[in-house]
């Protein structure tokens, strides 16, 4: 479990200023989803509206686990 962190603004955790500064800009609304590969490289972004077991996301993790 892990503590309420601040993802926008000027208190921005470290994780949300990377994800955002290499993953497509500011966080629109709660939930959004980052795929990061294996070497932290963010290779697709998921707005709060795409469900973690949509098809979108299910392909894009297998995709990229090949």
């Amino acid at each position: 479990m892990f503590s309420k962190i601040s993802v926008k603004g000027s208190d921005k955790a470290p994780l949300y200023q990377y994800l955002t500064s290499t993953g497509g800009g500011e966080i629109q609304w709660n939930f959004t989803k980052f795929l990061v590969d294996k070497d932290g490289k963010v290779i697709k972004r998921f707005e709060s509206a795409v469900t973690p077991d949509s098809p979108e996301v299910i392909s894009a993790i297998e995709g990229a686990l090949k």
